[in-house]
């Protein structure tokens, strides 16, 4: 899906991963950002810990980048 989304939405997607023990410290906590697996476009948080259909990413990101829907 990411290579996909890469090409409609050059420079605009930001993969953030780490080891699945980094997300469940305290430190991780405090930082008020969802449990992984999650998706965020700009501070909205799109789905946390469950699949997300692609076109229902593609809309939230057309929408945040301002861009007519897909």
């Amino acid at each position: 899906m990411l290579p996909r989304l890469g090409k409609l939405f050059p420079d605009a997607i930001e993969v953030i991963s780490k080891p699945r023990q980094e997300y469940q410290t305290m430190a991780y906590a405090e930082l008020g950002l969802p449990k992984a697996p999650a998706i965020m476009v700009g501070n909205e948080i799109i789905t946390e810990g469950k699949d997300i259909d692609d076109s229902a990413l593609e809309l939230a990101i057309s929408r945040h980048l301002g861009h007519a829907a897909p």
